[in-house]
């Protein structure tokens, strides 16, 4: 196992951190116009989304191909849940169950 993305993913933590947390630290965050308060509530999904997507959908041999699997039902799974419910712990939670099903049943 290699851990050399790590440090990226520290990086990554420290660069969109600010724009998530920004809702929950600055006052009076309700004065913004609309469309800024949307982008900040929008911010931390869109990127969780097109992490899921590239890690699960996309692989990184030469050339990269399209994974047809148990991750990209998951990442669908997730999705719908999330919509359905406005809450995304749940859909995690979800995706990840399915993925461990699927893998045990040795769809993954």
């Amino acid at each position: 196992m290699s851990l050399g993305l790590v440090p990226l993913m520290f990086l990554m933590w420290a660069v969109t951190f600010p724009a998530r947390a920004l809702p929950m630290l600055a006052p009076g965050i309700d004065r913004l116009p609309p469309v800024a308060v949307t982008y900040l509530r929008l911010a931390g999904p869109a990127a969780l989304a097109a992490l899921a997507a590239m890690n699960c959908v996309v692989t990184d041999a030469t050339p990269p191909s399209l994974v047809i699997g148990i991750e990209p039902v998951a990442v669908v799974f997730c999705a719908l849940i999330v919509a359905r419910t406005r809450l995304l712990f749940p859909g995690v939670v979800a995706a990840v169950l399915l993925v461990a099903v699927g893998r045990a049943l040795g769809a993954g």
